[in-house]
């Protein structure tokens, strides 16, 4: 193996050499991630923290055409973990006195006439029933279009900017899915409401709310709340999306793009080590308090879904717990999984080239599946669950 293909790095800078070769040690994790690149896509790049220390490495490429690896600890969008860093920031208010848990949205926002049984809980836990702005997809086979998030429309658009009260308005100018606190659906609504409460009890914008409470306190440097801007910090793997154009396949770099059609549904960017720092650390205890990160990790029965994560209880017999939030926007897929204690974790990126079809979905679910078992035991049967197709997610 080369040192190119793969960079193994212990915790401790003056030990790189070590970790290297103890990373040798651990072939199947890099037999791993290249079986992804061999089902489809690009580049992956893993970081694992366990009781055999860390782990890091990548595979695949970049970008196309070209031969260098992705950087085992590049920047990426991370798709829906967004939320998992949202719903923190809304439990840390929580924990400030600045927001009630169970208080209805309406009494924060009410210029968006919401239904006043809607409180802050359902928002995080996605039982609110308000349209989601992305599209809905009912069991039927129906879709209620939302917003242009696919094809040649959304390629021709990338760069356009929209608020989050436009979003939020188009959502609430179609029909709820049900009624508040009835059921379960995931909608991007709900975090770009989760937005605008955070911004209008703190007077501040979300980037400076999430610096204050998450990224100063960690240390997350390479973690960015982009707003509209369309750059990736380098260094960074490149994102690609597959369209028809005049019966034409068209195949365009996506890496640029205004993220303000996601907003907070999915817009954020960081790095493997920046995820590890932070799902350890929300899960360790270090961000909330006990009631409240219990709150967050009690998942509501139809789905396994708390408030900002996934929780999967998996194994033969059920008795293996993993708290996760994976994400997939536009060419770049996103893997978040940690122990309930935040003492192992997983943390991935993927880029590969999207498309409308999302051709890649099933492939998704089987790399995460393989990655799961490598990691977390075999036997996890049902866990990839978590990981919705790399696209339809967001």
């Amino acid at each position: 193996m080369e040192k190119k293909t793969t960079e193994n790095f212990s915790s401790s800078e003056n030990m790189k050499e070590k970790g290297f070769a103890a990373g040798q040690d651990r072939p199947e994790l890099q037999k791993a991630i290249q079986e992804i690149v061999d089902s489809g896509f690009l580049g992956v790049q893993l970081r694992v923290n366990d009781e055999q220390g860390e782990w890091v490495g990548s595979a695949g490429v970049s970008r196309l055409g070209e031969e260098a690896k992705p950087p085992t600890n590049g920047h990426f969008r991370i798709g829906s973990n967004t939320k998992t860093f949202t719903a923190t920031v809304v439990l840390q208010l929580v924990a400030e006195g600045r927001i009630g848990l169970d208080d209805p949205v309406v009494d924060y926002l009410p210029e968006f006439g919401l239904d006043p049984r809607i409180t802050v809980r359902m928002l995080l836990q996605h039982t609110s029933g308000v349209f989601n702005f992305t599209g809905e997809y009912y069991e039927d086979g129906t879709v209620v279009p939302g917003i242009p998030w696919q094809g040649q429309e959304w390629v021709d658009n990338r760069f356009k900017t929209y608020r989050p009260e436009e979003l939020v308005r188009l959502a609430l100018s179609k029909p709820a899915r049900f009624e508040p606190g009835t059921d379960w659906s995931y909608s991007n609504t709900n975090y770009v409401l989760a937005r605008l409460l955070i911004e209008k009890v703190t007077g501040r914008s979300l980037a400076e709310e999430m610096q204050r409470l998450i990224l100063e306190p960690l240390g997350l440097s390479g973690t960015v709340v982009p707003d509209t801007q369309p750059e990736i910090p380098e260094p960074h793997a490149h994102a690609y999306y597959r369209y028809e154009e005049a019966g034409e396949q068209k195949t365009v770099d996506v890496t640029r793009q205004n993220p303000s059609w996601i907003s907070t549904g999915g817009d954020m960017i960081s790095t493997t080590q920046d995820l590890h720092t932070f799902i350890s650390a929300l899960l360790g205890g270090k961000l909330l308090p006990a009631p409240l990160l219990a709150e967050m990790c009690k998942p509501y029965p139809k789905i396994g879904y708390g408030l900002g994560v996934f929780v999967q209880n998996v194994g033969p017999n059920g008795d293996v717990t993993i708290i996760t939030h994976n994400g997939g926007i536009s060419g770049y897929a996103a893997l978040m999984y940690s122990t309930p204690d935040g003492s192992k974790t997983l943390t991935a990126s993927l880029n590969y080239v999207d498309d409308v079809a999302m051709s890649l979905a099933v492939a998704f679910q089987k790399a995460t599946q393989r990655l799961l078992e490598e990691v977390f035991g075999g036997g996890l049967a049902g866990a990839a669950d978590a990981a919705e197709p790399a696209s339809k997610q967001d």
